[in-house]
């Protein structure tokens, strides 16, 4: 097949900004930089006024990109973004997740890959909490991995428990990734997909859990069972109740708020925001410096996930303006596959895309033009919107793979930046693996069965 001019120009532009992120340059101003420069390159090429010919560019119509960024800029669904940081921060200095830790211990100590079972019980209440994948890994590292290895568990297992729990932050809600995940989605709400993510991510914990426990079973070396553990008693059961007791609320209010048509989810973030800064108050947390550095870190990550969003924007409008819509709509409806095919493809895409891209780009890059496809294909849910939000589930899934694939899977940086000594990058990869291949089986089963995406919307939404 012989590629058009304005088609050579779309390769060429996403190539050329997938070699140039490995450079080093922060993303924002790669993704800017690359636009702009496929713009000037295409208006030469073309040899002819900038305004002439359907997949060319001007400058007033690059002029058009300001105004696209004061719309994201004045989004109400995108000021969630910052409070769901906050939160997440916040929680993260409570102090909740070591009091979780030391009484579940108490429960689970006795039981084969107690430990691990712990740190992933905590983990999906951090992820319910959070949402914050670099928080959640750190603080998992540091309480869990010291007390693992003390009793003798595997580093490659006590690795993958870790990693593996702290990215399902990223697709339990309240998630910042499902926040950018809607905006970009046509036909998608914040609050839709997050009823639709809520099954799907716990199930990705109840796999964990069920490996964790197989694993402890058929190979008790891996994960044994610590000699001066004590049997669990009311006490321990009343403690453990206690000490779920503060994050569950929250959860509650948040997503309760939510899910019942109490509140916006601009409105839950902040009562989200309010209720961990209360936690960290009456837990004796909460000092100046707890305020200022909370404050600081949420405006950092706000500020780099919106730079970010303005670099896309630049990219996406002269994408578009090359063609780039039709190129891909007409490149995956071209694939000799059925409908089911060219989903998979999708997916398959984007998973590849894990790889070497983080979700973020992948997110308001990748998402928004290969999401156009959907609506024409006779799979999953008939009803359009319930596709829609279960092809969106299907994705975010993929992504959170993102977290764990090398080269450029965060969380076994944060991992790696925290690890006990002895701990090495080997141990690391391997400890992952298996909880790849979960989430991949989780993705099918959501692929098999969207009601798992589809049944708490179409609840709430009649």
């Amino acid at each position: 097949m012989t590629l058009e001019f304005y088609e050579i120009m779309c390769v060429a532009m996403f190539a050329g900004f997938i070699v140039i992120l490995f450079s080093g340059f922060p993303v924002a101003w790669v993704l800017g930089g690359v636009a702009i420069a496929t713009a000037l390159s295409a208006a030469y090429l073309f040899d002819q006024q900038l305004s002439d010919g359907f997949y060319s560019i001007s400058f007033q119509q690059l002029s058009v990109i300001v105004q696209r960024m004061w719309t994201i800029m004045t989004n109400w669904v995108l000021v969630a973004l910052p409070m769901f940081v906050f939160m997440g921060l916040m929680l993260d200095r409570s102090g909740i997740a070591g009091s979780l830790m030391e009484n579940f211990v108490k429960v689970f100590g006795r039981v084969p890959g107690g430990y691990a079972l712990t740190v992933t019980l905590i983990g999906i209440l951090l992820a319910a909490s959070t949402g914050i994948i670099g928080a959640s890994v750190v603080l998992l590292a540091l309480l869990g991995m010291p007390v693992m290895l003390k009793n003798h568990y595997g580093p490659s297992f006590s690795s993958g428990v870790v990693c593996a729990t702290g990215a399902l932050g990223i697709i339990i809600p309240p998630s910042i990734m499902l926040v950018l995940m809607a905006d970009r989605t046509p036909g998608v709400d914040v609050g839709g997909l997050f009823m639709g993510a809520l099954i799907p991510g716990v199930m990705l914990g109840i796999l964990y859990v069920a490996y964790e426990v197989v694993l402890a079973r058929i190979s008790p070396n891996t994960a044994p069972v610590p000699d001066d553990a004590r049997a669990m008693n009311l006490s321990d059961v009343i403690g453990v109740l206690i000490a779920v007791l503060p994050p569950a609320a929250l959860i509650i209010a948040v997503l309760g708020s939510i899910f019942a048509g109490l509140a916006t989810p601009t409105e839950a973030a902040g009562i989200g925001a309010f209720g961990a800064t209360l936690l960290a108050l009456l837990n004796r947390r909460l000092t100046r410096h707890v305020m200022r550095e909370v404050c600081e870190q949420s405006t950092k990550t706000t500020a780099f996930i919106f730079a970010i969003f303005l670099g896309a924007t630049a990219f996406s409008f002269v994408f578009q303006s090359l063609g780039g819509e039709e190129f891909i709509e007409h490149t995956l409806k071209s694939l000799p596959f059925n409908d089911n095919g060219i989903l998979i493809a999708i997916l398959f895409l984007i998973f590849i895309l894990g790889f070497f891209l983080d979700w973020i780009e992948i997110t308001l890059i990748v998402l928004p033009f290969v999401s156009l496809v959907v609506p024409d294909l006779a799979v999953g849910p008939a009803e359009v919107g319930a596709r829609m939000i279960w092809f969106v589930v299907l994705v975010a899934i993929c992504l959170q793979t993102s977290f764990l694939t090398p080269p450029v899977g965060f969380a076994l940086f944060y991992l790696k930046g925290v690890a006990p000594e002895g701990v090495t990058v080997r141990h690391i990869y391997k400890g992952v693996i298996p909880f790849i291949l979960l989430q991949l089986l989780g993705l099918t089963l959501v692929y098999l069965f969207p009601l798992l995406a589809t049944w708490l919307p179409a609840i709430a939404y009649g």
